[in-house]
């Protein structure tokens, strides 16, 4: 291939891969994928890549020195590749361009089972919040979570899944009116009335992410809502041990969606 098309076509593989990290960032789609510390790295690398692309394309038809000497009988160059020009052009962009066109910047249900969803804190590390907590009281609690205007007590849904696994808590928050929020799915261990409730636990970005579940069981009919619609519910909190250990369920009394959050995930230190 022509050496001064193979710079441009590179040259625009690096401008596209540039814009779609800055669109990302721009379009806020990056919160879905990354965890706040990690975005301005995303925005820093998408310019540069913007940077040395426009760099490399406005230079192509320049000659430059290989840095050393060539002999008569001296034909190689530094151009050539292994793989068509072409070729790696594509790799480079085909993927990326279904990615960014396909995706639904959201997890199916068979991607959260394999990240947790159907998991109890019986199987989970339950240290997170009762290692090096002092000895707590219901009034302790009661006064950390104060009751809203319906008389239930807001807690967050990490709170109430880790819960299940520190003795001393279980016990104090068992029988309490609580209120929590997250996404609502269909929980295919459960029957009509069962459902789980979870958030996503983000370390760093997606790929580390983790389902963090309770299972909520409903009185009353069931809210008819899209899978993953965002839930405030209301109920009873209780800690049956259904052979699992035993799993934070919330009885609910009452139910009604919320909007989705600044943050749709638990990033870390976001209890």
């Amino acid at each position: 291939m022509n050496p001064k098309l193979q710079r441009v076509i590179f040259s625009i593989a690096l401008i596209a891969w540039g814009a779609v990290l800055v669109y990302f960032y721009a379009s806020g789609r990056i919160s879905k994928y990354l965890a706040p510390d990690f975005r301005p790295l995303t925005l820093a690398g998408g310019l540069g890549l913007l940077v040395v692309g426009a760099f490399n394309l406005l230079t192509a038809n320049q000659q430059a020195s290989c840095g050393h000497d060539h002999g008569p009988d001296d034909t190689h160059d530094h151009e050539s590749m292994d793989v068509h020009p072409w070729a790696a052009f594509l790799i480079l962009l085909l993927p990326l361009g279904i990615g960014v066109a396909w995706t639904k910047d959201a997890f199916s249900l068979g991607s959260l089972t394999r990240k947790g969803l159907l998991e109890s804190p019986a199987e989970t590390s339950s240290l997170l919040l009762g290692a090096s907590m002092p000895k707590l009281t219901k009034e302790i609690i009661e006064k950390q979570h104060p009751k809203n205007a319906g008389g239930y007590h807001t807690f967050g849904l990490m709170e109430l899944f880790f819960s299940a696994g520190d003795p001393e808590m279980r016990d104090l928050v068992k029988g309490m009116p609580v209120e929590t929020e997250g996404r609502l799915v269909k929980d295919p261990d459960g029957g009509a009335k069962q459902r789980r409730l979870y958030r996503l636990f983000i370390t760093c970005c997606a790929a580390d992410s983790r389902a963090i579940p309770i299972i909520v069981r409903f009185k009353g009919e069931v809210p008819q809502v899209d899978e993953n619609a965002w839930m405030k519910l209301a109920g009873t909190m209780d800690y049956p041990d259904e052979g699992e250990g035993f799993v934070p369920v919330l009885t609910v009394d009452s139910a009604s969606e919320a909007p989705p959050p600044p943050e749709e995930s638990f990033m870390r230190s976001n209890f």
